[in-house]
């Protein structure tokens, strides 16, 4: 094993990683709350997460990978009682619809996908030890509280201080909390609730807080001190905040080693969201674009980073993915294994020890496709197949990928990089795979005209 470096939010610095437990990791990504169907941000967690666990298993690590469901809280209680159903039957419903859309990205089932109504036991013990340890109490509303002024190491993951947090803090009168910036731990029961969203506990019928589930799934499922918790960066505040403070607060000493935030998903620049009408389900991506090709967008990207979600992005997603597949389409990979000592696999290895640097990796990729179209090379390309299996493209039988095409389409963006491609064989008189994609735009409809200049045209048949 290599020096993993990992950009650790709680030091705001990449840092090597070091385990715990040598050889082993241990880790927690922050799942969904199951009342909708899923959307491109949703997929962007799960695939970015997907991505390290395949990466550490493949590093040698013996990996333990928790994803946890959220079944229980103010919104699924909502829509279940506006749709006239169970609240077990709208979760049980749409956590099979989330399945389903991380299956067809290629996303590998973690190896623990806890409920959080299956956890109410182990959250009212953690609930009463933070009330044994003077941070938690029971507020006039019958709501239990966690005392945020009590734990002094409150703000360390977000940076916020409490004079910040308290300054933006409104007041409400009606609430039972000792201070605004209080947070739930458990939830009274209210009046014209369900009864399957009620449970017994020392402090009267109710439910639990979301930050609470969260800590108390983790805890039973890896210990109270384990290396990785990931999620999206909108949950870095107040939610893993939260999660530090119950944990610690609880245990007295570290919960998690390293933090990790994956960047917001924009759309046409600007945020996701249902108000903004610029909001999209896995399903509804998937409808137009192969899931490979949307793998291929979000990983293409540094996780960290922001991505602009858009149709021109997506189609030239496909375009570089169909360049990969052209690659593997004429040459066949031999059968022997990865050569790690070979160029190509040093630089893709290196990349991803840096903090998981997809894109770095992905550059490793294309000019391993370059080199299998100038040479034939089945050694390359066996390389080129290997080392995007460990992000999980390039598994499909190269026609089979080419053939499914876009659903609306061959796109300009990708028929641009076909003609490039042309154009590049063409100096590097490889003609054959000149002649080769001619007859690929062709099958495709699109018909070339060669100008002099060595400009071509196109149109669609």
């Amino acid at each position: 094993m290599n020096d993993q470096k990992i950009y650790n939010s709680l030091a705001r610095e990449k840092q090597t990683f070091i385990p715990i437990d040598p050889g082993k990791v241990r880790m927690y990504a922050c799942g969904i709350t199951v009342y909708d169907y899923c959307h491109i941000g949703h997929a962007r967690l799960m695939l970015v997460f997907d991505m390290v666990q395949r990466w550490l298993r493949t590093s040698g690590y013996q990996v333990t990978y928790v994803q946890n469901i959220t079944d229980i809280d103010d919104k699924i209680i909502a829509r279940a009682m506006q749709n006239n159903e169970s609240i077990s039957a709208l979760t049980k419903r749409y956590a099979g619809y989330l399945h389903e859309d991380a299956a067809a990205l290629g996303v590998q089932l973690p190896d623990h996908v806890p409920l959080a109504t299956h956890y109410i036991p182990q959250m009212v013990k953690l609930i009463k030890k933070l009330q044994k340890n003077g941070l938690a109490y029971q507020g006039t509303d019958g709501d239990v509280n966690f005392s945020v002024r009590d734990f002094p190491g409150y703000g360390k993951l977000s940076g916020k201080s409490l004079d910040d947090l308290r300054a933006g803090e409104r007041v409400d009168v009606n609430s039972g909390k000792r201070d605004p910036l209080d947070f739930v731990l458990w939830k009274s029961a209210k009046a014209g609730e369900p009864d399957e969203a009620k449970w017994d506990s020392p402090w009267g019928k109710g439910r639990p807080g979301w930050h609470i589930e969260c800590s108390a799934m983790a805890e039973d499922l890896l210990g109270e001190h384990f290396d990785i918790h990931g999620g999206g960066q909108d949950l870095q505040f107040p939610h893993h905040e939260n999660e530090i403070a119950q944990s610690e607060g609880a245990h007295h000493h570290a919960f998690v080693n390293y933090w990790m935030h994956n960047g917001f998903v924009r759309v046409d620049n600007e945020k996701m969201s249902k108000s903004l009408g610029n909001f999209f389900t896995i399903r509804d991506v998937l409808k137009i674009y192969d899931p490979e090709v949307v793998r291929f967008f979000i990983l293409r990207a540094q996780y960290r980073s922001p991505i602009n979600y858009s149709d021109a992005n997506l189609d030239d997603a496909r375009a570089s993915l169909t360049r990969l597949y052209s690659a593997l389409k004429e040459v066949s990979a031999d059968n022997h294994p990865l050569d790690l000592d070979e160029p190509h696999a040093r630089q893709f290895y290196a990349a991803m020890y840096d903090d998981f640097n997809t894109p770095l990796a992905m550059a490793a990729l294309f000019e391993l496709a370059t080199e299998v179209n100038k040479t034939r090379s089945a050694a390359a390309a066996r390389q080129l197949k290997i080392l995007g299996g460990i992000l999980g493209f390039l598994q499909r039988d190269p026609q089979q990928f080419l053939q499914a095409g876009n659903k609306n389409g061959m796109a300009e963006s990708e028929i641009a990089a076909r003609i490039a491609a042309r154009t590049e064989a063409k100096l590097a008189k490889n003609f054959a795979e000149s002649d080769r994609i001619r007859a690929e735009l062709m099958a495709n409809n699109i018909l070339l005209e060669d100008k002099p200049g060595g400009v071509t045209e196109w149109r669609r048949a």
